[in-house]
């Protein structure tokens, strides 16, 4: 008699839950895939506002070899399904008093750059790079590509490098007194401090180590998707979708079924399902409350705090600015306090960073002939009841504000269409706890070993995935997460 295939069934259509729904394909289970939305992607996905596409959520595209790793494993040539250009450069800055920096892809003009406009040394940036360059290289097998959880990637023979690093991880320090150490320039200090955000925190408290960010811009490179950032989820799920993949939308998980010590599957719409392995991509604070709760949480890990959040704008513009590129920064002033607001008062600052993501700069179709789609986003903290209503119109004044100061352009006569998402809407529409973009923060130096695993301790065939889970938020660390996931099971 043939055997049974397996059944793997997978809670929430994420980038890592369809990431993780094509390796367990590929490892021969009967994948099935359960979304509370109409439509998958989580954050990564996309609306149309008249004329004008958005991209929804994350607007940062690098390591895209991790996404086309999905489409080798299954046979396929990635450039067949999956296409992107290269940008030459990676961001603008803009202060208030007027000075604007062009950070190129290219290392070597980035630092000349930088000692042109701001008077730091180039070869101050370039030593800078070459240790984010090292930090990553030194890590990458140890805390990226493996559990942390496991006794055995310590014992791996490549985790002898990441041991041999430790000095240069500049743990005991943080990201901010490393670029202090590093740099003369306040401008270049404030400029490498604003990678902490990529995960959500702050500078100020996130270790040294994280200095090694900007290696995955300037090592690897920023990448435009073409389509769009929601080209990342229909390829991918396309490509799950010919690996066999049974997609459910608009099923929202009721609990996760466990029987001892093994998940045995799920209640949906009041229907149990089995199966015999089971991959959460659900932010971990949900999955233990309402999926799991007669099982014993991890509190130290849910109690973590949160990371930061944000309010965007969506706005379509009818005008062209040519100062502008896909990624720009517009820095506050102050940019401790502003820190300091988000995650000790959970409140705006009245001066915020202002980043705008501009898609039709690079790709057609994106705004009306003469106009711009504006994806306008400020850090938040996350939600803890605050009076939201009232923070979006003072928050639009702000930015507002913040634009004319930097840029000497009143871009409210021109904003023909306008959308707006605060971080209760994330929350309702993702699950993720508070509204928090990465799950916890990485605020202290041993946040990524409290972060949750990718398995579960007492329960071997239940797995997590995704910015909440092990290695962390953002579209290459939930790719990871998947990866880390399928190895282990």
């Amino acid at each position: 008699m043939e055997a049974q295939q397996p059944t793997a069934r997978i809670v929430g259509a994420g980038i890592a839950g369809i990431a993780s729904a094509i390796r367990w394909a590929r490892k021969g289970y009967a994948v099935h895939v359960h979304e509370a939305n109409r439509y998958p992607g989580g954050k990564l996905s996309q609306f149309q506002l008249g004329d004008y596409r958005f991209d929804a959520g994350p607007s940062l595209f690098t390591l895209p070899f991790l996404v086309d790793e999905l489409f080798t494993l299954c046979g396929e040539d990635p450039r067949d399904h999956f296409n992107y250009l290269k940008k030459t450069e990676e961001c603008r800055y803009f202060w208030d008093d007027g000075t604007r920096l062009t950070a190129h892809s290219d290392p070597a003009e980035f630092a000349s750059e930088a000692e042109r406009v701001l008077g730091e040394p180039a070869a101050h940036v370039r030593a800078h790079l070459d240790l984010a360059r090292r930090q990553y290289e030194a890590t990458k097998g140890l805390f990226l590509e493996r559990s942390l959880h496991k006794a055995s990637t310590y014992l791996r023979r490549d985790a002898l490098p990441a041991l041999a690093a430790l000095p240069s991880l500049k743990l005991t320090q943080t990201m901010h007194a490393v670029h202090a150490q590093r740099f003369r320039s306040p401008k270049m200090v404030q400029l490498f401090d604003r990678f902490a955000t990529y995960n959500g925190s702050t500078p100020y408290q996130a270790p040294g180590t994280l200095a090694m960010i900007p290696h995955l811009e300037f090592g690897f490179g920023t990448f435009v998707p073409y389509g769009g950032m929601v080209a990342i989820t229909e390829s991918l799920v396309a490509l799950a979708e010919r690996q066999g993949v049974q997609f459910h939308y608009g099923q929202p998980v009721e609990r996760i079924r466990v029987n001892g010590r093994r998940a045995t599957g799920l209640l949906v719409g009041g229907t149990e399902l089995s199966a015999d392995i089971v991959v959460s991509n659900m932010d971990v604070t949900p999955t233990y409350r309402r999926l799991l709760p007669d099982l014993k949480a991890p509190e130290k890990t849910l109690s973590q705090e949160r990371s930061s959040s944000a309010l965007i704008f969506y706005w379509g513009v009818r005008r062209e600015f040519p100062e502008l590129d896909l990624h720009n920064i517009l820095f506050a002033n102050d940019y401790e306090a502003e820190f300091r607001d988000l995650f000790e008062h959970k409140t705006l600052h009245g001066d915020p960073t202002v980043y705008i993501h501009i898609t039709s700069k690079d790709l057609e179709g994106e705004a009306p002939v003469g106009g711009e789609n504006w994806f306008v986003m400020i850090n938040a903290p996350a939600d803890y009841g605050q009076d939201w209503g009232s923070w979006r119109a003072k928050a639009r004044a702000s930015v507002l504000a913040k634009i004319e100061r930097a840029l000497g352009i009143d871009v409210a006569p021109f904003i023909e269409v306008e959308e707006v998402l605060d971080p209760p809407t994330i929350q309702s529409r993702t699950g993720s706890d508070r509204g928090a973009l990465y799950g916890a923060s990485s605020n202290n130096a041993m946040a990524a070993f409290v972060r949750h695993p990718n398995f579960h301790r007492q329960i071997p065939n239940l797995f997590f995935v995704g910015g909440s889970a092990h290695p962390g938020g953002g579209i290459p660390l939930c790719l990871l997460s998947a990866k880390i996931a399928a190895d282990l099971g």
